[in-house]
């Protein structure tokens, strides 16, 4: 992929509504039912560390870091992360996420959760954590739980209910 094919750079207010089609289009009403996304439901997402992914100055792409309590540890959730379907597969998600991992852990943060696929965010840095350690408000594959740790040896230990960090 030729470096310049997408531009990068912190999520705007006036991204917004462009965001929410993006879920709506890619994710349908399903997406509602999703354990993260209940979670989501309940916090803002971080702007600071919120990302979007543009060709020649249209959104294509957008992952957000959520704020999160795993037990009484603070981590952050990632997601949704979203692309437009003519843009899947050229590497802007993937870039998505790693730079939401760099900004997270400039910003001091040891822990990041997601609920995914591990095949595609493995390579990101993000391993299953043992079946049932963290519980999430609603049903989930306990496979597709994943944790990357910021910092070494940040996930040993961890368990217990995942939270929102503040209310919306």
């Amino acid at each position: 992929m030729p470096a310049d094919l997408f531009t990068y750079r912190r999520e705007e207010p006036a991204d917004a509504a462009a965001i929410d089609k993006l879920n709506a289009d890619v994710f349908g009403p399903g997406r509602f039912a999703r354990a993260a996304y209940r979670l989501r439901e309940e916090t803002a997402h971080d702007p600071d560390l919120s990302l979007v992914a543009l060709r020649k100055g249209k959104l294509v792409a957008s992952v957000r870091l959520t704020p999160i309590m795993i037990g009484d540890k603070p981590a952050l959730l990632l997601g949704p992360l979203v692309v437009t379907p003519e843009w899947k597969g050229r590497g802007a998600g993937k870039a998505l996420v790693r730079r939401a991992l760099d900004a997270a852990r400039e910003a001091g943060h040891r822990l990041v959760l997601l609920v995914g696929d591990e095949p595609y965010y493995g390579p990101l840095g993000f391993a299953r954590l043992p079946p049932y350690a963290v519980t999430l408000p609603g049903p989930v594959d306990p496979a597709r739980v994943l944790i990357a740790s910021l910092v070494p040896n940040a996930a040993i230990g961890l368990a217990g209910a995942v939270q929102p960090a503040w209310p919306a």
